[in-house]
């Protein structure tokens, strides 16, 4: 057993000891491309989301070092005809690339280091195998195999580590490529030495132009997860069943932590927030535990053509179009503003729903993370409405319609100059921002089906929070009665029958004027149904 060949079973018993959600599944997913042209898998999706937990249990289900039988009974791989043909069959190589950068004096020795360590401990474990001087390890692995028939399974947690902390050296990343290329570049020796390899990070593998680095990979990612998707984080059931055995609202932490959402997979979780608050027993933000405001800030202050106006949509909780294709898979080769969100994706800083080809912010922890992020000079009027949005919601509650509306006369006017256009749909990405915090007291629906027709917006208060409903009508160039009318006509607040005698209704209005004497006019009324 060693630090990089045959690491045991350590880690997976680790994390069977705590909190444990079955994701073996995986497992019998590797082992149906053992062996076969698509051996080679690289999964990625972002910090917290089960990746290393993920590369433990793969080395300890085919670590051939140890007997891991007893940490699988009773999980799903050990229902799976594949189970007993390859548990603990394989010479395994580990590789944490955040731990020879963490340990090496310089970073350009990464490649090197990992080579000459990993060599070092196959010498130990095949001497008549390994040429006393090899330097290569690819080369080690062929004579290995030739000797002794035997093929490996290769594991690299943090794949991609290089391209984030050296993301501005080209000379490293090549060398950490052309060592990866060596190892799997497919042929009579990658076929001869690699049983499987799979690979995990928060990138997909760089691209080089319009080609992978590395092309012999099959890969999944949070643009393109696959028959993966239920892997990708939490599952919506597998959630539920927490909730119910630790008893935790469900509710509260779907709006918390729910929102990426795949074709296979509509509500996939954040693994590491949702233990989070089941360990400590409160639905908070633990996103900024493991992500700063400022790495968020950086990307989303960029000097690209469209890219202030796609921020300012996704806030006012709109759902933008991205074209994913021309990202490079780095930090640093950005073209547009496509770029920029396609990264914010595998970030996990935005979702991204491939049938529309749009990006959203998942959900409210996400939210505070952006909150914080715009929060700046830099964003002007913007910022100053979310870190304002609190004393608008409490004029809201009190009823005082002069004073939202003489608000949110300022903020639309600040928005719709970034969106460049002036209609309801621009007002309601302005009151969605103006209202930016209830979303951690209420869930905010856009088009609610109601009575005979659809709210604009309707605020429906969290469990526990003490505070009303609200449905919010908006007109454009009539007048807030008239949204007012509206709401009753329309018999909205049938919708919320259970808030009667605790609901507002709310009818602003934009009154854009004549051309040429535009008088951009905010009317705003507020009753208590």
């Amino acid at each position: 057993m060693g630090t990089y060949l045959n690491p045991g079973n350590q880690g997976f018993e680790t994390i069977r000891n705590g909190i444990y959600v079955d994701k073996t599944g995986l497992i019998d997913y590797v082992n149906s491309t053992i062996n076969t042209p698509e051996k080679l898998t690289c999964f990625s999706r972002p910090r917290r989301f089960g990746k290393s937990f993920a590369a433990k249990m793969l080395c300890a289900y085919y670590d051939r070092s140890c007997d891991s039988r007893s940490l699988f009974e009773g999980l799903e791989i050990a229902g799976k005809n594949s189970f007993e043909a390859y548990l603990n069959q394989y010479d395994v190589i580990y590789l944490d690339i955040t731990r020879f950068i963490s340990t090496a004096v310089n970073i350009r020795d990464v490649s090197k280091n990992i080579q000459s360590n990993v060599i070092h401990e196959l010498k130990q474990a095949y001497p008549d195998d390994v040429k006393e001087d090899e330097e290569i390890l690819a080369d080690a692995l062929v004579s290995i195999s030739n000797g002794t028939k035997r093929k490996f399974i290769v594991i690299i947690d943090e794949w991609d580590a290089l391209f984030r902390e050296a993301r501005n050296d080209e000379k490293i990343q090549k060398e950490y490529v052309q060592l990866l290329r060596g190892m799997f570049k497919g042929g009579p020796s990658t076929d001869s030495t690699i049983a499987a390899a799979y690979m995990t990070g928060i990138l997909p593998i760089k691209k080089y132009g319009t080609e992978s680095a590395l092309t012999d990979f099959r890969e999944y990612t949070m643009t393109k997860p696959g028959r993966l998707a239920q892997y990708a984080g939490f599952t919506e059931a597998e959630v539920k069943q927490l909730c119910d055995k630790y008893q935790m609202n469900f509710d509260d932490m779907r709006a918390w932590y729910d929102g990426y959402s795949f074709s296979r997979e509509r509500h996939v979780y954040s693994p590491n927030s949702v233990m989070s608050a089941i360990r400590e027993g409160e639905i908070l933000n633990y996103w900024t535990l493991s992500e700063t405001f400022e790495s968020l800030k950086a990307y989303i202050e960029m000097d690209y053509d469209g890219l202030k106006r796609a921020i300012v949509e996704v806030l006012g909780g709109m759902h933008v179009s991205v074209k994913i294709s021309t990202f490079q898979n780095d930090m640093t080769s950005f073209q547009n503003r496509n770029d920029v969100l396609t990264l914010l994706i595998h970030l996990g800083y935005l979702a991204y729903r491939s049938d529309k080809r749009e990006v959203y912010i998942p959900n409210m922890e996400v939210a505070e993370a952006f909150e914080d992020a715009v929060c700046s000079d830099r964003w002007g009027m913007v910022g100053k409405a979310i870190s304002d949005s609190g004393a608008l919601l409490e004029a809201t509650l009190r009823q005082d319609a002069d004073t939202v509306a003489n608000a949110l006369e300022v903020i639309h006017a600040s928005v719709s100059s970034i969106l460049q256009y002036n209609n309801e749909s621009s007002l309601s990405c302005a009151i969605t921002i103006a209202y930016y915090t209830a979303q951690r007291f209420y869930t905010i629906v856009r088009e609610l089906p109601t009575g005979t027709g659809f709210a604009d917006l309707a605020f429906i208060p969290r469990r526990n929070v003490g505070k009303p409903a609200l449905i919010v009508e908006l007109k454009y160039d009539k007048d807030a009665d008239t949204a007012i009318r509206q709401i009753h006509d329309n018999r909205y607040e049938g919708a919320l029958k259970e808030y009667r005698g605790n609901l507002l209704l709310v009818g602003i209005n934009y009154d854009k004027g004549a051309k040429g004497a535009e008088t951009k006019h905010h009317s705003c009324v507020i009753e208590r149904a």
